[in-house]
């Protein structure tokens, strides 16, 4: 969920809204999982996410040329390709799951970072996979604060002609940034079958409100031009505890989702009144300029 989130929010910042993420996330993880068997690959999980990766950026190129190019809705553009993307895995690749993950793969999964022990002899650690969590975290903190596409995404989304004036390629800028999100949808498919120890081309569906949930929890705004690596985290963080204690108190699955549909409108709700006012603020100040006193200012 975490790289997904990553992901989502620089699609959210540039003003677009991405929902194939998920879609290619299964792609990139289920045709990975066939191919390096069949290759009678055994070697490192790298292999496995650099393949999954390369897959996920070409069909975030997908989006990125109707896109860019076409100047299409980006909703309309993720959903139908979402669909695409889906129909070509289940017709062409298969529906079985595949269980003979490439022992890299395993070996992976199996990384813990500080285990600790029960009274009852069961241990638990965090999953090595954490790690890339917080590497692509970094990532895309350093994207997004220190480079001109970061400065680039931001003034996309906050006015795409205004960027255009500003020198910023708008068609460059979205290239990278579905290509990008599609490499960390792969990355976050090989992860996800790394922890199940299997290929399930039916999973990862249904996603994608959970991850833009937590994304907008974080102060992510859907019309663009604002959000944060750092509130992103925590509304990851916050999404899984409310879910993992719905599970802890024995609340079916289905109201995870009623949560998560409340946390959606409540978080965006609450900002509403601050942004309001905010506006008042401005136009006010617009109509009556502060008067500046002192002899010789004038």
């Amino acid at each position: 969920m975490g790289l997904f989130a990553l992901g989502v929010l620089m699609v959210l910042i540039s003003g677009g809204i991405d929902v194939s993420f998920a879609a290619i996330g299964a792609f990139s993880m289920y045709t990975t999982s066939r191919i390096l068997p069949v290759a009678d690959f055994s070697g490192s999980a790298a292999v496995a996410f650099i393949l999954a990766g390369a897959i996920g950026a070409l069909l975030g190129l997908f989006n990125a040329v109707f896109i860019g190019f076409y100047r299409l809705p980006t909703l309309i553009v993720t959903l139908g390709s979402a669909s695409i993307f889906r129909g070509f895995l289940l017709a062409f690749l298969g529906t079985a799951i595949v269980n003979n993950l490439p022992e890299g793969m395993v070996r992976f999964s199996k990384l813990t970072i500080g285990n600790a022990g029960s009274p009852t002899g069961a241990t638990a650690g965090l999953p090595f996979s954490f790690i890339l969590f917080v590497l692509a975290a970094v990532v895309v903190w350093f994207v997004l604060r220190h480079t001109i596409v970061g400065r680039g995404l931001y003034a996309l989304g906050g006015n795409l002609v205004a960027a255009e004036r500003a020198g910023f390629c708008v068609r460059r800028l979205q290239l990278f940034l579905y290509s990008f999100v599609g490499l960390l949808s792969g990355m976050a498919g090989i992860v996800h079958a790394c922890m199940m120890r299997n290929a399930n081309p039916f999973d990862l569906v249904g996603m994608e409100l959970v991850v833009i949930a937590a994304v907008v929890l974080g102060g992510a705004s859907i019309t663009g031009g604002r959000g944060t690596v750092f509130g992103t985290v925590l509304g990851v963080f916050l999404i899984v505890v409310i879910n993992n204690s719905l599970i802890l108190l024995a609340i079916p699955s289905y109201w995870q989702k009623v949560t998560v549909g409340l946390v959606i409108i409540i978080s965006t709700a609450i900002r509403v009144p601050k942004r309001r006012r905010s506006r008042l603020g401005s136009r006010a100040a617009q109509r009556n300029p502060p008067r500046i006193q002192g002899a010789g200012l004038c």
